[in-house]
């Protein structure tokens, strides 16, 4: 009898499940909260009250996988270590394309001539000399390197080059465009780059934590990751390759609310404490984003569920809009720490600040909010930058934390690198407040919501001054964004408004009427057509709701809460690999491989070569990455042209796919 742990790490929760594989059963479940400063923390306390509850010995675990929204959370909320990015052979134009220069956000970028043609021939030489120079003047000021060069997809032998040195110069995290996508646009596999070497400190630690935490207690099944398909693949794999993670939570949550529901048709949204993910099962199965994860607001070269992703979540930023006479309210996209969280460790301090607030009938800028610091690599800030943050020693009301209104924006960059986090209220806070929560600090909370309504609208007056009044209009916020959610999700995915602004007809004034069954000179009607699976241990609170206004079914499963904890385990690895097959002549034909470019004087032949070379490398990533008992599949997509009445080869893509159930410990 086999027993599999699952562990989701989300930025509030971390949950844990333990699995009996051959009934089928969750037979444990536990939640922690996620302990940024030190994640094994929060692992070790839902893993062992897991263990606890089901009653499995630690030795017998058979195996472990992990999911987790931390990469795409980082993504949503801007954050992220400092990178240097490596651009060879691309010039200034290229990085203001594919939304790059926005995803480096000021960070250093070396730009060196070299790079190869769409024939993999190279275009200029590497100045290998004047890089190391450069390279070990920057190692020490950011956590990892990104390199991207010119049609490195038709010859990598320049990024390989380039990742060699750096690796000997500074001994940094290096991460080359062409190991992570096979396709061209490099401005595009630039970006992907970049926010993977981002996002390799963040990911290293999350795996180290949890490594750790199965060693002190004995477990020594193999560690598994969920990739952004809901795939599986190697702790030491995703180690280079946390883009892939991004959109691990929810693709986890798909596959686990598949085997929760056995739904064949119907909308999945998981709402988190960062983000809510809505993605469609159509006939038992989700669709993989053909043009790449978006996230963020970046397009991805990282296949994934194709998934909408909304910085909404229990713990999204309350803001108050002040244009107009009555203002209004608005959720995300960024996330908080909830006062009433904050206070429940740090009571004394969060309530002190409250009633001082509280006290007087001016209202201040950053009444009830508080900064946190969060520790993490300092190199690259400004002296400003540094100056606020030797502020920051511990929690404190986030107005002691600056000297002067000049240090406001330096902290929001504290932020966006990840350094520090901003407490306030959020609806997990509102919730505290109307009694639907009760899991921290809601005398704090109504302190916070109440400093909240004292704000002053375009008319001047206060928002409002009643805490549960302006707590319920929060939840409210909450339901409308997540019917903007689903009903955009539902748009995009019929096909009756494919190349519609689905967003735009999401929020339409007929749309609007049609779901409120309006009854006038013209009636209308409208609902969603299939049902909506929810997800997230809020779900359950909020989701009611939100099936009244779209007049569906409403499916909240019994472990809806940990349903990225039993996606985690459940689902299969999978790797992939291609490449190119082009004819520079007639009768010469060039493969494009990893190791370089195979020449054949035969389009079959060199077909034959080709796809033998990527089932052998797609096998070996699949061991690589734990799998077992392989299934391979290739496919060739061969493009060609007719002249004079014949074919004519123009190139060809080729793809092999090896699949297997991970290994598993105990034979």
């Amino acid at each position: 009898m086999a027993y599999f742990l699952g562990v989701d790490t989300g930025g509030t929760y971390t949950d844990a499940v333990i699995v009996d594989e051959a009934a089928d059963l969750v037979i444990g479940k536990a939640k922690s909260l996620t302990t940024r400063a030190d994640l094994a923390l929060g692992i070790g306390r839902a893993v062992d009250a897991a263990l606890l509850q089901s009653g499995v010995a630690a030795k017998d675990v058979a195996l472990v996988s992990l999911s987790t929204t931390l990469a795409t959370n980082a993504l949503v909320e801007g954050q992220g270590g400092r990178v240097a990015l490596i651009f060879v052979g691309f010039d200034d134009d290229d990085l203001e394309r594919g939304g790059l220069t926005e995803a480096l956000k000021g960070d250093p970028v070396v730009k060196l001539a070299g790079g190869h043609s769409h024939a993999g021939t190279e275009i200029a030489p590497l100045d290998l000399a004047a890089l190391e120079a450069q390279v070990a003047e920057l190692g020490p000021q950011v956590m990892g390197f990104a390199v991207a060069a010119r049609f490195a997809t038709r010859n990598p032998a320049h990024e390989v080059a380039i990742r060699d040195l750096i690796r000997r110069v500074t001994g940094r995290p290096v991460t080359c465009s062409h190991e992570l996508s096979a396709k061209l646009n490099g401005p595009k596999r630039a970006l992907t780059a970049v926010l993977n070497a981002r996002l390799i400190g963040m990911i290293d630690r999350l795996v180290a934590a949890c490594e750790r935490h199965l060693a002190e207690i004995g477990i020594s099944a193999p560690l598994m990751v969920v990739r952004g398909d809901g795939a599986l693949i190697s702790a030491a794999m995703v180690r280079e390759r946390p883009i892939e993670t991004i959109l691990s939570g929810p693709a986890a949550s798909i596959v686990g609310a598949r085997w929760l529901t056995g739904a064949q048709d119907a909308l999945v949204s998981d709402i988190g404490g960062t983000t809510t993910d809505v993605a469609l099962l159509r006939g038992g199965l989700p669709e993989i984003d053909p043009e790449g994860a978006r996230v963020g607001g970046f397009r991805t070269m990282v296949e994934a569920v194709a998934m909408r992703t909304t910085g909404l979540g229990g713990d999204s930023e309350v803001r108050l809009l002040t244009e107009g006479l009555t203002g209004g309210l608005r959720l995300g996209p960024r996330r908080l720490i909830p006062v009433s969280l904050l206070a429940s460790e740090h009571r004394a301090m969060v309530h002190a600040a409250l009633d001082r607030a509280l006290s007087t009938e001016t209202s201040g800028e950053f009444d009830g909010r508080f900064v946190v610091p969060m520790g993490g690599q300092t190199g690259g800030l400004t002296p400003r930058e540094a100056t606020v943050l030797a502020r920051v020693t511990q929690p404190m009301p986030l107005s002691q934390a600056f000297a002067s209104r000049l240090e406001v924006a330096a902290m929001e960059r504290l932020v966006a690198r990840g350094l520090v986090m901003i407490s306030g209220v959020t609806p997990s806070d509102a919730s505290h407040v109307l009694g639907r929560l009760d899991a921290w600090d809601a005398e704090a909370a109504e302190k916070a919501v109440r400093l909240l309504g004292r704000r002053r609208n375009g008319a001047g007056e206060r928002f409002s001054t009643d805490a549960a009044g302006l707590a319920q209009a929060i939840i409210d916020q909450l339901t409308a964004q997540t019917v903007d959610c689903l009903l955009e999700a539902a748009f995009d995915e019929d096909d009756a408004f494919a190349g519609q602004d689905t967003d735009a007809l999401a929020r339409h004034v007929l749309t609007r009427a049609a779901l409120a069954q309006h009854r006038g000179v013209i009636q209308l009607s409208a609902k969603l057509g299939v049902p909506v699976i929810g997800l997230g241990a809020s779900a359950p609170s909020y989701y009611g709701a939100v099936g009244d206004v779209l007049g569906c079914e409403m499916i909240l499963p019994e472990h809806a809460g940990v349903a990225n904890a039993i996606g985690a385990v459940v689902g299969q690895i999978s790797q992939r690999a291609q490449a190119l097959l082009t004819s520079p002549g007639e009768g010469r034909f060039t493969a494009h491989l990893p190791d370089g470019l195979h020449f054949y004087n035969n389009r079959d032949a060199a077909l034959a070569a080709l796809e033998d070379a990527l089932i052998a490398e797609a096998s070996r990533r699949a061991r690589a990455a734990g799998a077992e008992d392989l299934r391979v599949t290739t496919t060739r997509d061969i493009r060609e042209a007719e002249v004079e009445g014949r074919p004519m080869f123009i190139e060809a893509t080729i793809t092999a796919t090896a699949s297997g159930r991970p290994r598993v410990a105990h034979g």
